[in-house]
């Protein structure tokens, strides 16, 4: 049985927040504007989308991120929300600073952020939507050459669902519940900020980012044009070369034990 996107997300522009602007999050915020592109072509009303970064550009960040020379300094949302409004004739929004969930009643957020506090305190942020409106949340993250990205409902705090589905549809599960230490703020993680483009690539393979955003686009592109889901997720390795799925309905995966505690982490630049 697959997952049948709510009427609302095919007949009105759809409001996304997306948290984080770094290695996934800029590889995101302009595959978001190609997809725009192509849906509104295609007749939806299209996404209104809000970016927020705390962060500016750094030298480390040019060839792996979204970003140039004349970029370093700057606001790393502003420079790529402003570029993608001028290229695409946009007026979506960029927040220089850290997410603020009361900013708007998002239809669905995409979290591109480094670490288990950021993402606790967005799983957290629910109780601020509207009662009984769908709500969906796609959370992307990376090691060195691997990484995984899910998208799901949210649920009440209480675990219970958040509105009636539509007949013959599946849920699907909150991704924080598939996954649950990326939000376990207890766990040791490496916020330890890259220097240059040199060492950032010592600890991150150049198109990891890359290859996590493209099935995370590509399940938004079922969602919106097709109108239905069969798959929700999925886990994706360049040293193996290898992508599998996370289908509706699958039980939820338990991950290969990384070989020391170092590896247990889970990082997004």
């Amino acid at each position: 049985m697959p997952h049948i996107t709510p009427a609302h997300f095919l007949q009105h522009q759809v409001m996304i927040h997306l948290v984080g602007c770094g290695g996934n999050g800029s590889q995101m915020l302009t595959g978001l504007a190609r997809l725009n592109h192509a849906l509104t072509a295609l007749g939806h009303p299209g996404l209104n989308v809000i970016a927020f970064d705390p962060d500016t550009v750094s030298e480390a960040n040019m060839g792996r991120q979204m970003f140039g020379q004349f970029d370093v300094g700057s606001s790393k949302a502003i420079v790529l929300v402003s570029r993608i409004n001028a290229f695409f004739g946009l007026n979506w929004e960029a927040h220089f600073g850290r997410y603020e969930a009361g900013k708007g009643a998002p239809d669905m957020l995409i979290a591109c952020v480094d670490s288990a506090k950021s993402r606790y305190e967005i799983a957290n942020g629910r109780a601020l939507r509207h009662p009984n409106k769908p709500y969906y949340l796609m959370d992307m993250g990376n090691r060195a050459a691997d990484g995984q990205v899910l998208f799901g409902e949210l649920a009440n705090a209480d675990g219970s669902p958040a509105h009636k589905a539509p007949p013959g549809s599946a849920r699907l599960p909150d991704p924080y519940r598939v996954l649950p230490e990326l939000v376990d703020v207890h766990a040791i993680e490496d916020d330890t900020p890259s220097c240059g483009l040199a060492e950032a690539l010592e600890r991150q393979e150049l198109f990891i980012n890359q290859a996590v955003v493209t099935p995370a686009l590509s399940i938004l592109w079922e969602f919106f044009r097709h109108g239905r889901l069969t798959w929700h997720g999925a886990f994706v390795n360049l040293r193996t070369g290898s992508m599998r799925p996370l289908l509706v309905k699958e039980p939820a995966p338990v991950p290969e034990a990384p070989e020391t505690e170092e590896q247990r982490v889970l990082v997004m630049a």
